[in-house]
């Protein structure tokens, strides 16, 4: 084994399987909470997933208040929202049910609660001095991983760019990981957030802050989604299919949390909030024209990636890695490029720009400019 430079890594306390969710209320309980708020989103209570843990609330006989106000690219005023009803209500936990988008605002709103600063003030690394309440997290998508992170993003939408906030004081106290959850994705958000697990591991594997203690879980997602993604878009109810992917979800985001990410992460930054598209979908567009910009940078490891995702030459090549993504993100259904999105040739430079200044561009293998950055997104157009 190679010589491990000085590294920390943070992981939550994680429960998985079907019918994790239900555990809700006694993880609460473990924790002394007396009076809950419930973060989640319209379509995860249409879904029914939210009657489960307040059902889970209910049976420990532990108040809550649902917070439901959160939009698919959660914004800043959502968060200072949400905190401001945290305090009302004089709650002294936070649980969230959903994607993403719940999971993040959540975390802010634990922080502002009890840091008592507008959320935009948090961006960065470690700028969270009094750690916020205890979290539990219910994941109902296979993809952003959120709920193993120490990262939150949160839109600003005065500036039309997303912020990150990285800290170990967001990563959640539980993490109750239920793959029956995953059953209501349609098979297009399925598609998109198993790329977006993909892209993570692939990140956190070239990242120049990856690690062995890294390495293991970002090799096994990568593993794992190389060999039952597509499957799992065409099989929507195989529960052990999900269970598969949720799994390799989880792995990634033990990677990413710990390592960071890298320009793929920037670029899909930086579009998710100047035109508020789907996170998945943008990692989906741009993993193969990041991997063409940076290969030379970490041919070694890309080549890894290469034989994980089961390209059988003899000698794996550049192209090899790049049509093997290309071919994946085909067979899922991710058909879209950037103008088919809605992006303009004339937006190009001001995503640049905005995708220069995000974090996760610092542990990219490959030192990017705001013009390279540029000429990737012209690439994706």
């Amino acid at each position: 084994m190679e010589h491990i430079s000085l590294r920390k890594f943070v992981a939550p306390e994680i429960v998985f399987g079907v019918g994790a969710r239900k555990l809700a209320g006694r993880y609460a309980k473990h924790l002394a909470a007396t009076n809950v708020l419930l973060v989640t989103d319209p379509g995860v209570i249409n879904a029914g997933w939210t009657e489960d843990i307040k059902a889970a609330l209910d049976a420990e006989r532990i108040k809550y208040r649902i917070f439901s106000d959160v939009s698919p690219n959660p914004r800043s005023e959502e968060v200072m929202r949400g905190a401001e009803v945290y305090n009302a209500e004089k709650c002294d936990a936070i649980i969230s049910v959903g994607g993403g988008s719940p999971m993040d605002c959540a975390k802010g709103i634990g922080i502002v609660a009890t840091n008592k600063l507008h959320v935009l003030q948090f961006e960065g690394v470690d700028k969270i001095r009094i750690p916020g309440p205890p979290f539990i997290f219910i994941p109902t998508t296979a993809g952003t991983s959120a709920d193993v992170s120490q990262f939150s993003i949160i839109l600003n939408e005065k500036e039309l760019v997303k912020i990150a906030i990285i800290s170990k004081s967001i990563v959640p106290d539980i993490s109750l990981i239920d793959p029956e959850t995953t059953i209501t994705m349609d098979h297009y958000l399925t598609a998109c957030t198993g790329m977006d697990a993909l892209t993570h591991a692939v990140e956190a594997f070239v990242s120049k802050a990856s690690s062995p203690l890294t390495d293991v879980h970002a090799v096994e997602a990568i593993k794992i989604l190389s060999e039952n993604l597509e499957t799992a878009v065409k099989n929507p109810n195989d529960i052990t299919l999900r269970e598969k992917i949720m799994f390799a979800s989880m792995e990634a985001g033990l990677a990413f949390s710990n390592a960071i990410l890298g320009a793929v992460h920037s670029m899909a930054h930086s579009l998710g909030g100047f035109l508020d598209l789907p996170h998945g979908e943008c990692n989906a567009i741009l993993l193969s024209h990041v991997i063409n910009f940076n290969y030379t940078a970490a041919s070694d490891r890309y080549n890894k990636i290469g034989e994980l995702l089961g390209i059988k030459s003899k000698k794996i090549t550049q192209k090899d890695i790049v049509n093997k993504i290309l071919e994946m993100k085909t067979n899922v259904g991710i058909l879209k490029s950037l103008s088919k999105c809605g992006v303009k040739e004339s937006d190009l430079p001001t995503l640049a720009a905005k995708a220069h200044n995000d974090p996760c561009l610092l542990t990219n293998p490959r030192q990017a400019s705001k013009k390279d950055l540029e000429v990737i997104y012209e690439e994706a157009f």
